[in-house]
């Protein structure tokens, strides 16, 4: 299974590792781009066989050509590690494999749907070539997992009719789960990515009857940056950390624009608090019933969801346990069980082939 140590793939590939393992399966992660720190290793290392590879993760190069080694890299490793069926983090990585087990890819998110997303515009001709590669990914594999319907019909809207296309929602572990909240908004994301929509957030923070707490980094390596003056800016946080936030704050926010799942609205939820979500085709398909939703780019209708909840304890806990109770559907054993039986009609549909 390919993963990298940078965004939310990493967390959803050992969780989903983790539980395969459980299960009785054998599983290498592949990792791409920066490499993990030491806990990151030691994570991994419980359950699951750690390797390394060179070429860096398609949205994180300008250069197409990086990436043409990674067939040679991934045959070697597969190869070495005998394995049954390989799982593709990433459309493009299928692009121009030649193996002879089947291959299943996740989309997790693109350059492509981020870009009709955010800003409704089609891809740029500087990165046409995400878009053929990952189209030319699609076609190739015997099987292709979308995170929801909603960034399963994003994908069709950008790419045109996939083939052998299935739904299965991503999961969390339990986390901590607070006995007592205090008198903050908590919002946790990379924000430099224009789609988690800093802007709005610092707007409503201004504004809003609770201080709102934004953990994550505010700079990328190729000098992107989000601006965050109203918020009390936490920086980059672990993982352990954010769980633990979330278990302490009175309310958990997410502004995002683009949002293939959300696995930071699934685990504040299973914390127990009370979500406040843009009003986006994936949060709907998720939260609807269990969350309180706003206009994305209104910031003061954040900020007065933010300041209804907290002016309303008995509204703050109605709405963390609704969000608690949905949380408990998006369990790693529900995931893999599903990813298992993608794998399974993957293999059926090599051995007739």
């Amino acid at each position: 299974m390919t993963t990298d140590a940078v965004g939310g793939v990493w967390r959803y590939s050992l969780d989903l590792a983790r539980e395969l393992a459980a299960g009785g399966d054998c599983l290498m992660l592949a990792g791409l781009g920066p490499h993990p720190s030491v806990e990151q290793v030691r994570e991994v290392q419980s359950f699951a066989t750690l390797a390394w590879l060179e070429t860096p993760p398609d949205w994180m190069t300008f250069d197409e050509g990086a990436l043409d080694r990674f067939p040679d890299e991934l045959q070697a490793l597969a190869t070495a590690f005998a394995a049954d069926l390989v799982h593709l983090n990433a459309p493009a990585q299928a692009a121009r494999i030649d193996l002879p087990c089947p291959v299943v890819v996740v989309s997790h998110s693109c350059v492509v749907t981020w870009l009709q997303a955010v800003r409704g515009q089609a891809v740029a001709a500087e990165w046409a070539w995400q878009e053929d590669r990952n189209r030319a990914g699609f076609d190739r594999v015997g099987a292709v997992v979308s995170p929801s319907r909603s960034h399963a019909a994003m994908l069709e809207t950008c790419y045109g009719p996939i083939a052998r296309l299935s739904i299965v929602h991503n999961s969390a572990q339990p986390g901590p789960v607070g006995s007592h909240r205090d008198a903050f908004a908590l919002a946790a994301a990379r924000w430099w990515d224009e789609g988690k929509n800093a802007k709005v957030l610092d707007a409503a923070a201004a504004i809003a009857e609770w201080p709102v707490y934004a953990a994550g980094p505010l700079d990328r390596a190729d000098g992107q940056r989000a601006c965050l003056d109203h918020c009390v800016t936490l920086g980059p946080v672990g993982h352990a950390e954010v769980r633990r936030l979330m278990a302490r704050a009175g309310i958990f926010v997410s502004p995002s624009i683009y949002e293939p799942f959300g696995l930071a609205a699934l685990e504040a939820a299973l914390s127990g608090a009370p979500l406040v979500l843009a009003d986006i085709a994936t949060y709907r398909e998720i939260w609807d019933g269990a969350a309180m939703f706003f206009d994305m780019h209104d910031p003061h209708a954040l900020a007065q969801r933010i300041s209804q909840l907290a002016r309303d304890a008995d509204l703050r806990h109605q709405f963390g346990r609704r969000a608690a109770r949905r949380a408990r559907q998006f369990s790693p054993q529900a995931q893999a069980t599903a990813m298992r039986e993608i794998y399974a009609r993957a293999a059926m549909a090599v051995v007739g082939h």
